[in-house]
């Protein structure tokens, strides 16, 4: 049975709070510079992002102007272990990932980059977030062109100079495939509001995105 807990400097500067109850409080996030470059394209876009458990990233996202559609999913490793039994014995080189598809004209990739770094994880976090451990866990950010790669890769290195996180961010780039999850992991965080970790953990992430990026909220 999951235990809320006091976890402190958790999500990349927001402070969240579990408490006993299962109650939770999240501050609001620590504003982020936006991108320097970003992607020029036309039609609907995908994206991909692993970043610990898909629910709480699948939350975040839902929740963003001009994205279409996320998906709970795995990237990396093979189709044949992409089950969430096999993911989770940490042996498939699988991630748990989103798939966002969203509309350019509305929300940029650079912007769900900043809503990715700010509040939907802890990039400084090494193969895992906070309570989850493994390398199924681990910040990974899966580019859909070579557009998306770098500048994924210029806003790593923009935030890394500019010294936004106290630690250093260990968010790697990556090639693989995304396997969409089980049906049953898809929008959990909508189908089961009352669940012991959504309420910890998922709630204050969706909390500290409303207050931190009002314009984007939906």
């Amino acid at each position: 049975m999951f235990k809320p807990v006091l976890i402190t400097a958790g999500l990349a500067g927001i402070a969240v709070f579990a408490l006993g109850g299962g109650t939770a409080k999240a501050e609001r996030a620590v504003p982020i510079p936006a991108s320097k470059t970003d992607v020029t394209a036309s039609g609907p876009q995908t994206a991909i992002f692993a970043g610990g458990c898909f629910w709480g990233m699948e939350a975040v996202f839902e929740h963003v102007k001009g994205v279409r559609k996320v998906t709970a999913g795995y990237a990396g490793g093979t189709r044949e272990t992409a089950t969430y039994d096999q993911v989770s014995t940490e042996t498939t080189q699988h991630a748990e990932a989103i798939r966002v598809v969203y509309d350019p004209a509305k929300v940029s990739y650079a912007t769900l980059l900043r809503v990715y770094f700010s509040v939907a994880h802890d990039p400084t976090q090494l193969n895992r977030q906070t309570p989850d451990s493994g390398y199924s866990y681990r910040s990974a950010i899966f580019p859909q062109s070579p557009a998306q790669r770098g500048v994924a890769a210029a806003y790593i290195a923009q935030l890394g100079q500019a010294h936004v996180f106290a630690k250093p961010i260990v968010t790697k780039i990556e090639s693989g495939s995304f396997f969409p999850a089980e049906d049953y992991h898809q929008r959990f965080f909508d189908r089961n509001p009352n669940h012991p970790y959504i309420v910890t953990f998922d709630k204050p992430k969706v909390a500290a995105f409303r207050a931190g990026f009002p314009q984007l909220a939906s």
